[in-house]
């Protein structure tokens, strides 16, 4: 996950999908910066973290 950090991605969780730009990965969570504002993860909710698609 560390080669994401400052790129968009594509955070999926069993509720929903974030698009935003990676900005930190700690042991506990993952935080985005998102058009509506910053959205922080717990890890143990991410089912994947991946570059989108085109």
């Amino acid at each position: 996950m560390i080669e994401l950090i400052g790129k968009v991605v594509e955070v999926g969780t069993p509720e929903t999908t974030y698009l935003g730009r990676l900005a930190e990965v700690n042991e506990e969570e993952v935080y985005l910066e998102t058009e509506g504002g910053w959205v922080v993860v717990p890890l143990d909710r991410i089912a994947y973290i991946r570059e989108p698609e085109d």
